[in-house]
């Protein structure tokens, strides 16, 4: 049975299949042909897959997203951030990489962070001088971080597949993706340094004071997501519903860069993405029911059990397979698919089952950019026309960046676990 729960979806997927039509096949087969049971199963175990009270913070968070990127609230903060670091060399990038992380505390969907990052700073960055190889793979690379900066699309998924706590998880990514974001920096400053780019602006207390009270209200979003979450006055799911509501008012009444006619398109088109996802939640929940009555987790924990090996050599095992799921599958349904098989193996380690997810979850985020697969690749590409023989070597050194990052989130806890042991 073990080859066939392997074997088939990767067949499926290589002939071009979407990848719930091969998790549905392949557990179609499997239950037809190595268990009696009735088919109304297949039916319970998918709906129960999406009968969860969290998953209601995806659609509010990819509704927030669209919003924030149609209605004015991104070119407001985007001001906000480029009247900070007007002064630094490499502005414009250090502008689009502080949006990104800023835009990440709002929505928590990496694809929709690179149409709204994008849209905004990748023709600012080109028309500056900078190459169409580090424009595109810097707004395909930093988009990432909206995948950890809380609150997290990615860190619900998992929270909800492990058990583990959401909020609590939501807090412990905020340091692995300044983290991150430092090592991009850090890059930036280097890459604008080599090459000479003088598009530097001189810092402005008048514009900096201006670009602050234009975007107050853009602002007031990201107060409402965090600080209704962390001082525990709302779930995560709340925070995003109320912040859905403050977006269209301040998109429709304060900002007028909308209308009551485009925020029913916006709305359509959020619940097409959601649809999208919750289908991949479905199967791969189904998939993953399989994968635990089969004996799957329990085999796997034996495994790395027996190897006898160090923590942190089991650790470079998980990060390395998990390197590799991630450049060819989506975030939702590799947590999904290997998460009743990965969270015992952290259990095993003894590993805080919250650094634990924040390591699956940035592993799984760094493949959204990790060709030929990764989602803000497909994206990037659609929206800006980059050829992927100048975006992939482009993409190279932030993925090395972006790997070196996570060795140290991963070898120092207290990166993940300092925010969350304060606050809880």
């Amino acid at each position: 049975m073990a080859w066939v729960m392997t074997i088939v979806p990767l067949v499926l997927l290589a002939l071009g299949f979407p990848f719930f039509l091969c998790l549905l096949a392949t557990a179609l087969i499997v239950l037809k042909s190595f268990y009696d049971v009735p088919m109304v199963a297949i039916h319970q175990v998918m709906f129960g897959s999406i009968d969860q009270y969290a998953l209601l913070a995806v659609p509010f968070f990819i509704f927030a997203g669209e919003l924030m990127s149609r209605g004015g609230i991104s070119s407001r903060i985007l001001r906000f951030v480029a009247s900070i670091v007007g002064g630094m060399r490499g502005s414009l990038p250090m502008t689009s990489l502080g949006l990104a992380a800023i835009f990440g505390a709002i929505s928590g969907a990496t694809t929709a962070a690179v149409a709204a990052v994008g849209s905004l700073t990748y023709p600012r960055m080109r028309e500056a001088g900078y190459s169409e190889r580090f424009a595109g793979a810097l707004i395909t690379a930093e988009s990432a971080i909206d995948n950890l900066i809380p609150p997290s699309l990615g860190f619900v998924i998992y929270g909800v597949a492990s058990g583990t706590s959401i909020p609590a998880l939501s807090a412990a990514g905020i340091l692995p993706g300044l983290v991150l974001a430092v090592f991009f920096g850090g890059y930036i400053y280097y890459y604008a340094r080599r090459t000479g780019t003088r598009e530097r602006q001189p810092f402005s207390v008048t514009e900096l004071v201006g670009a602050s009270r234009d975007g107050l209200w853009a602002l007031g979003a990201i107060i409402i997501v965090l600080g209704g979450i962390y001082t525990g006055i709302a779930t995560p799911t709340e925070a995003a519903g109320v912040a859905c509501v403050y977006a269209m008012i301040v998109t429709v009444f304060v900002y007028r860069e909308t209308t009551l006619a485009g925020v029913f398109e916006l709305a359509t088109r959020s619940m097409y993405l959601t649809s999208m996802v919750f289908l991949i939640v479905a199967t791969a929940g189904l998939y993953s029911w399989l994968l635990t009555i089969s004996g799957a987790p329990q085999a796997s924990t034996e495994f790395i059990a027996n190897l006898h090996a160090p923590t942190w050599v089991v650790l470079v095992i998980v990060n390395i397979f998990l390197l590799f799921v991630g450049a060819v599958l989506d975030i939702a349904s590799a947590m999904l698919v290997f998460t009743p098989l990965l969270a015992p193996i952290g259990q095993t380690l003894g590993l805080d089952p919250v650094h634990f997810g924040v390591i699956v979850v940035m592993n799984l985020t760094i493949g959204t950019f990790v060709p030929p697969h990764g989602l803000n690749i497909f994206v990037c590409q659609a929206m800006f026309k980059v050829p992927s023989s100048e975006l992939y070597p482009g993409l190279v050194p932030f993925i090395a960046l972006a790997i070196a990052a996570l060795m140290v989130v991963t070898y120092i806890p207290g990166l993940s676990l300092w925010i969350p042991h304060a606050i809880y």
